[in-house]
């Protein structure tokens, strides 16, 4: 169906950074928070965000906000995370000649500058969770809690040269409604209501680090988030291997039991397999059309006749109509918003 890299095809919804634009809010005026949103091509469509945000608008957002507010984690914490503190971590963790050591490093540096938590290391039964411990009473900020942990995965996975496996995350709020979206941030089952966040590795896996150039720095700080912020595994999630059959079959040729015969499950398995997930074999195939599509459209270089058609759609009327109910306004509204 498409050859591109599915990771940078995914979208998460426009409520998983809910908490970062209100964040923003409190470092920035309203004009300027409108100027970061347009210009990361998270601007309203008929008046509000659209539904589905896709990875090259987070790192745009990302990049735009951490320079234009002066603070590299944009509001997310009661002290202003000042310009060059993350190039100053890196720094630091490139140096560490293990996995464990350059995680060490980076506790000890968020220690030196966030008043409100304090970032404990705890090892036991083979396993090392790097947990966000609350120094006080205060709002747990959602979207924060997940980019610590996560910019701890990344820095990991860029000092490993790969992807490091995550044993478990775990997070100190109540489920939310966009809970399905962090399947695509973290390679591992997600549990919520902890008595703190926290990421957790096997100690087995975390093995020595590759030596980092300084322009190699350079250019992961340049490129931030892009690298690391979704993940590539699949295996965590019955529906991500699911969507990754789809990308390597025909529309034509993407069926349940097609699915199940890959997968080396029976159909009525994977359904139940699903099902425990909260999500079907067509709903994902639907989510698929829907991120393609989105793709395609700020892209702008296909039509909205050849694009319903490369999504499978018989005709262009049920791809306007699929593409409404999925996203809240018209393929038109939405490559109208991108120009």
């Amino acid at each position: 169906m498409t050859a591109s890299d599915p990771s940078s095809l995914a979208t998460v919804s426009s409520q998983f950074a809910g908490h970062w634009i209100m964040a923003l809010r409190h470092c920035c005026t309203d004009a300027q928070l409108a100027s970061f949103l347009q210009r990361a091509g998270m601007h309203a469509v008929q008046g509000r965000i659209a539904h589905r945000i896709t990875l090259d608008q987070i790192v745009r957002l990302y990049q735009i906000a951490a320079i234009e507010t002066n603070d590299e984690m944009m509001g997310l914490w009661s002290r202003p995370i000042r310009a060059r503190a993350l190039q100053h971590l890196l720094t630091t963790v490139r140096e560490a000649s293990s996995l464990p050591s350059a995680l060490h490093r980076f506790s000890t540096f968020w220690n030196l500058l966030l008043d409100d938590y304090q970032i404990e290391l705890a090892s036991g039964n083979g396993s090392v969770s790097l947990r966000l411990v609350p120094r006080g009473a205060q709002p747990c900020q959602q979207f924060g809690h997940m980019l610590i942990l996560k910019l701890a995965h990344g820095l990991l996975s860029w000092l490993a040269g790969y992807e490091v496996p995550v044993q478990a995350v775990q997070f100190a709020f109540e489920r939310p409604g966009f809970s399905d979206d962090y399947a695509v941030i973290f390679p591992a089952q997600i549990s919520f209501m902890a008595p703190c966040s926290a990421i957790t590795f096997e100690v087995a896996k975390l093995g020595p680090t590759k030596r980092r150039s300084p322009a190699e720095l350079k250019e992961f700080l340049s490129r931030a988030p892009r690298d690391w912020m979704f993940t590539g595994y699949r295996e965590h999630k019955q529906s991500l291997r699911v969507r990754e059959f789809l990308y390597q079959t025909s529309w034509e040729g993407g069926h349940l039991a097609d699915a199940a015969r890959a997968l080396n499950v029976t159909p009525r398995t994977l359904m139940r397999r699903l099902d425990a997930e909260n999500t079907s074999f067509q709903a994902i195939k639907d989510g698929l059309r829907r991120d393609i599509a989105i793709h395609d459209l700020q892209a702008g270089s296909k039509s909205i006749e050849e694009i319903s058609q490369d999504v499978g759609f018989s005709s262009p009327a049920n791809f306007h109509r699929a593409f409404r109910r999925w996203t809240g306004v018209t393929p038109s509204s939405y490559r109208a918003s991108e120009n």
